[in-house]
């Protein structure tokens, strides 16, 4: 079975699917939501989950450089338990901090046009989510 991350944003949500063996995390794409129902989960997340033997989901928490929690991973925690509900699998919460700025680097680093990196920027992130959580399980 596989672990699927997720880097949760208001605008779009960076998706990532582990390998069989739960090793290495790839980027699948970024689905867009909608603004205006933020409390929906989008269907190509729902179709994503069940086409590929999603077996747990990890959720990226964007804590602040202090550890508290603000509105951003208050709202990451909310989505998180909506898709507890309506998956009835594992959902963890995964502490994203600067991981998003580390994707950007990333892509600078690799010389990705500004144009490019914003389309697979999210996405990118959830890689990074997903992998730091499989790199914790490996012992």
């Amino acid at each position: 079975m596989k672990t699927l991350g997720l880097d949760v944003g208001t605008k779009t949500i960076g998706v990532a699917l582990s390998d069989l063996m739960g090793w290495t995390a790839q980027g699948l794409e970024t689905v867009k939501r909608n603004p205006d129902e933020p409390d929906v989960i989008p269907e190509r997340l729902m179709d994503i989950i069940n086409g590929n033997e999603v077996s747990k989901i990890i959720v990226g928490l964007p804590k602040n450089m202090n550890g508290s929690i603000g509105s951003s991973g208050e709202f990451c925690i909310e989505f998180a338990n909506r898709l507890k509900e309506s998956t009835d699998l594992p959902v963890e919460m995964w502490d994203e901090r600067l991981t998003t700025v580390a994707a950007e680097r990333m892509l600078i680093s690799a010389d990705v046009s500004r144009k490019k990196r914003k389309k697979v920027i999210d996405k990118m992130a959830a890689v990074m989510i997903l992998q730091g959580y499989l790199d914790s399980k490996q012992t």
